[in-house]
């Protein structure tokens, strides 16, 4: 009786959020709570008078952080005045660019990181083998998102994340004027994945796109088709357009302020719910119950990864292809995808090509098998190949 009623939909995104909080909440005690920061001086006590080891007993700072910040090959080095190692400024950013990499080692889980990227490395292999033996339909598609959210976000925690990695990258590089090498490697292989294979990683892997994915797949039938409202596919220049704006208003704001304005509406945050702000938590029910009538509106509006991504995208080795000979240009696969991107890949009437995430549901719906994840190149579709053929099925 309650078979894709608009109750049963109500029931499941309930179920869904509450289960991802509880979850996260219990999760997140098994493995420990990370300090998000270190403690930092607001203001360093200097005077170059002092000998290294009175500098640090005034900044609380020990005599191993001492060492590894002023670049001492003896212990007897610390009895030096402060004066021979630079300015006051040179001192400060010293300071603080080794407190801020102390402050990023000390926050990381080195267990739970590599644990992750393992298990990345097999499901999302899993996912490949399924998606070319045509084995990724409605059902199935909805099972291996709630999986990954499961594994990747409730589990292993918010981080790290795709977003992070670049988000994070900034915020740190415009106030400390340092880099986390750690993180350079986790950005490097996530694109290294995009490069690959499409957004795949965002598909398949990315804690908070999985959660908006499977909250919009369960307010649909299995033909695609809203159970509650009406789910709508924005126009990539409009979403793309607020994507860049939000980036560079980003960008501004925490190189001029030193403020990170995405931290207190971070959607990652959901798997780690104490740190949960009221603005996070208003802007996280607002994007989740988007979410069931906008596919990935975090991804596709926000994210500062889903950008650079779409930019690495455009080189991807392996993409959607349409196979031009067998195709009938029915059209169904552009009207099962969730965004726009299947109508630009399909008539490549357009020479931009919006965010592809692999979820296949364009393929599960042709009925001649002319889409395929494939390395071959796009051809473009003969001419006037759509012309008189709208809603044309074999």
């Amino acid at each position: 009786m309650l078979k894709d009623s608009p109750l049963k939909t109500s029931l499941l995104f309930v179920c869904i959020v509450v289960l991802v909080l509880g979850l996260s909440i219990i999760s997140t005690q098994i493995w420990g709570g990370k300090p998000e920061q270190l403690p930092t001086p607001n203001k360093l006590i200097m005077v170059q008078e002092m000998t290294l080891v009175q500098f640090g007993q005034a900044n609380d700072l020990s005599n191993s952080m001492l060492k590894e910040i002023f670049e001492l090959k003896a212990k007897t080095d610390l009895e030096k005045s402060l004066q021979e190692y630079g300015t006051s400024d040179q001192i400060a950013a010293k300071v603080t660019q080794k407190l801020a990499l102390a402050s990023e080692h000390a926050g990381k889980n080195w267990i739970k990181i590599p644990l992750k990227f393992a298990l990345w490395f097999i499901f999302l292999s899993v996912i490949f083998i399924l998606m070319k033996k045509r084995k990724i339909v409605s059902g199935i598609r909805k099972w291996l998102l709630f999986l990954s959210v499961l594994i990747f976000g409730i589990a292993l925690g918010a981080d790290p994340s795709p977003m992070g990695t670049v988000k994070d990258a900034i915020h740190l590089y415009s106030t400390a004027h340092v880099i986390f090498p750690p993180r350079m490697i986790a950005l490097g292989i996530f694109l290294a994945i995009v490069f690959l294979a499409n957004k795949y990683i965002c598909a398949w892997g990315c804690q908070i796109g999985t959660l908006q994915d499977l909250i919009f797949q369960i307010n649909q039938t299995d033909k695609q088709k809203a159970i509650i409202g009406r789910q709508i596919k924005l126009p990539f220049v409009l979403t793309n357009s607020v994507r860049i704006l939000f980036l560079c208003l980003f960008t501004l704001v925490t190189f001029s302020l030193g403020f990170d304005i995405i931290d207190s509406i971070d959607p990652f945050k959901i798997y780690k719910p104490t740190y949960l702000e009221v603005s996070g938590l208003i802007f996280l029910a607002v994007l989740l119950l988007t979410s069931l009538f906008i596919y990935r509106p975090w991804c596709h509006l926000f994210c500062p990864f889903g950008l650079v991504s779409w930019l690495v995208e455009k080189t991807s080795l392996v993409h959607i292809h349409v196979n031009y000979d067998t195709c009938i240009a029915c059209q169904k696969c552009a009207t099962a995808c969730p965004s726009t991107v299947m109508s630009a890949i399909l008539k490549q009437d357009k020479k931009t090509i919006p965010d592809c995430f692999a979820c296949y549901a364009c393929r599960e719906v042709c009925p001649t098998d002319s889409i395929h994840f494939s390395m071959k190149k796009r051809t473009l579709p003969p001419t006037n190949f759509f012309a008189g053929k709208e809603g044309r099925v074999s």
